[in-house]
């Protein structure tokens, strides 16, 4: 069993991961100033309240708890917002997590798995989209996390800390056994807005553009299950052993649905339209 502090671990994905980590034998440690996730989503170890930017707390909690690796999520995610505040996505995002792998080098952590995003590549000139794929991000959100990982391998080519970094796509669904979920505020994911509209006639469903160059004329994107990516976190702590790298790769399903697609999907499953 190893102790890994989970950054963000109140959060959607990093709840789902948590949980996982407890399924296979580790001791998760969650870490988390709770401005976006939940204390009631963590059940499966001990919570540390905190903010990454406050080093010396992060050293102590990492310490305190004999953290072997850790599993990294914490970073604002919106887009939009990134846009219209990139000075608070730069210090939270860039800014914290250098705070945290100060505190981790300190602390003789040996490896970091870090939740990037398919931001990084911004639009791509190919579908699927590979690892190899020229950087390219289009907003802050994404040139926070592109900055993160050429900091990762300066990091492993100065002090050696092994990392993984993951790009996904659209993370999607819950818990099979329904202990945890999605509890955005405000929620911008695309399944839980169609299951509220179809309770809630008072907020319909918006579906943006009608003209791609796509089957139905709606955006197509990768939606992968939230406990896929909980998998995936896990096995990259394997790879961390056996790989003295920084390395980067997609998650994704590898084909995409689109807007229309995923609400008729969602009314079949309903049984309404």
């Amino acid at each position: 069993m190893s102790n890994i502090l989970v950054t963000g671990g109140a959060g959607y994905i990093g709840s789902h991961v948590c949980k996982r980590l407890a399924a296979v034998g580790h001791r998760p440690v969650t870490f988390d100033n709770l401005s976006t996730g939940f204390a009631w989503a963590v059940k499966w170890g001990p919570l540390e309240e905190g903010d990454l930017l406050d080093g010396r707390r992060v050293e102590a909690v990492l310490r305190a708890h004999g953290i072997d690796r850790i599993i990294h999520f914490a970073a604002w995610s919106q887009v939009g917002e990134s846009v219209a505040r990139p000075g608070d996505y730069y210090r939270n995002n860039v800014v914290g997590t250098l705070s945290l792998l100060e505190a981790a080098r300190r602390a003789g952590v040996s490896g970091i798995v870090f939740s990037s995003t398919a931001a990084v590549y911004g639009t791509p000139s190919a579908n699927p989209i590979p690892e190899t794929a020229p950087l390219a991000p289009i907003n802050p959100y994404g040139v926070t996390k592109t900055t993160l990982e050429r900091a990762l391998a300066d990091y492993h080519a100065a002090y050696g800390l092994r990392s993984v970094s993951l790009r996904y796509f659209n993370a999607a669904g819950a818990d099979a056994e329904a202990e945890i979920g999605e509890a955005h505020d405000p929620e911008t994911h695309l399944i839980p807005l169609v299951l509220r509209a179809m309770t809630d006639p008072g907020k319909p469903i918006r579906v943006f553009g009608d003209d791609y160059p796509t089957p139905d004329g709606t955006c197509i994107r990768d939606y992968i299950h939230v406990e896929d990516l909980a998998d995936a976190h896990v096995r990259a702590l394997d790879v961390l052993d056996t790989r003295d790298a920084a390395l980067r790769f997609n998650l994704g399903v590898g084909h995409g649905y689109s807007v229309r697609e995923v609400i008729r999907s969602v009314e079949r499953v309903v049984g309404r339209p």
